[in-house]
């Protein structure tokens, strides 16, 4: 069983910046990912990094302000968001799941979330 604790949310002015850590319970071969949900809305995928980092994938409206990161000597993937606005307001979680590969579904492992609330 993998244990995954996400922090850095807050409370933070648009246009800001914010950086999401998750740290693993051991060390975790596969596939990492964020998600984030607003209130009254489903959870919506935002981002995934393979094992290496090398590959990242990520849902096409948030690439231009969102990265994905990982390190491995940490148990830690990070995401890093930048001008943000009211629309980023979410919980945002960790997922990350045995098989190595990119995708937006089938998650093993699921963090408590993180609230980010971005203040106009």
């Amino acid at each position: 069983q993998v244990r995954l604790v996400e922090s850095g949310g807050g409370l933070v002015q648009a246009g800001g910046s914010l950086r999401l850590s998750c740290t693993a319970s051991t060390r975790t071969y596969g596939t990492f990912a964020w998600f984030r949900q607003a209130p009254g809305t489903d959870r919506d995928f935002v981002a995934a990094i393979n094992w290496i980092g090398s590959q990242t994938y990520y849902e096409d409206s948030l690439e231009d302000r969102f990265t994905i990161s990982r390190d491995h000597t940490k148990n830690t993937v990070y995401l890093q968001i930048n001008s943000l606005n009211a629309e980023d307001t979410a919980v945002y979680y960790c997922a990350a799941r045995r098989a190595n590969v990119l995708g937006r579904g089938d998650y093993d492992y699921w963090g408590q979330g993180t609230q980010v609330t971005v203040s106009s």
